[in-house]
């Protein structure tokens, strides 16, 4: 299902290449019969808000987005697990699901990482991908209030992704605003070296220099 992989692209971290690939991108959110017409028009806004501008600067807001701390890690497990071992199993079971669909990971690639998981379900049935979504949706509506509380276009993404899986997008008008500048660094979990740079999962663009 190519919305997936546009959903995909669209979490990544910003490129050159990407920039390219937003007419695509855009085409595919306004073909979305999975969506309705709210869903499609905060994708196609937060599509043209990355094509706008400095390119360094939309890198920059990405990190300091999903760089910050726990609340709006990428990472799916890191929600459920934290740093306990129960994570590393977790990920060894998503792993080997990938692989029994014939999906192979870089050696830079997380498996929890939404991206990635993104990418595999834009190989897979849509029943499949519907009941995996909301096996996490709670996680999905978690980081989606995040986004919407700091103002971020990128809660289109996860709206869209509670949508898919059957559930209610987030009520935007009862989630309080978050003032980036006054919410404190998760200082423990930025320290963490696994978590250190996001993986580039996007077909249409290369992954980031490693932090």
């Amino acid at each position: 299902m190519l919305l997936f992989r546009a959903l995909s692209a669209l979490l990544s971290y910003p490129s050159a290449q990407l920039r390219l690939a937003l007419p695509e991108i855009a085409a595919v959110i306004g073909d979305a019969t999975t969506l309705g017409a709210s869903e499609r028009r905060g994708l196609l806004d937060l599509t043209a808000e990355l094509g706008r501008g400095d390119l360094l600067e939309a890198e920059e807001r990405y990190v300091d987005l999903f760089d910050r701390g726990r609340a709006l890690s990428l990472h799916l497990f890191e929600h459920l697990h934290g740093d306990s071992r129960d994570r590393g199993e977790a990920m060894v079971e998503l792993k080997q699901l990938y692989e029994r669909g014939g999906f192979e990971l870089s050696a830079r690639e997380l498996p929890d990482y939404l991206p990635v998981l993104l990418e595999y379900l834009s190989c897979r049935n849509l029943t499949e991908a519907r009941a995996m979504l909301a096996d996490c949706a709670h996680i999905l509506a978690n980081i989606g209030t995040a986004l919407l509380a700091r103002g971020s276009g990128y809660a289109a993404v996860l709206q869209a992704l509670l949508v898919i899986a059957g559930e209610k997008p987030i009520d935007a008008t009862r989630v309080p605003a978050v003032k980036e500048r006054d919410e404190p660094l998760d200082r423990d979990w930025a320290e963490e070296p696994a978590f250190a740079g996001a993986p580039q999962t996007a077909a249409n663009a290369p992954k980031p220099p490693a932090a």
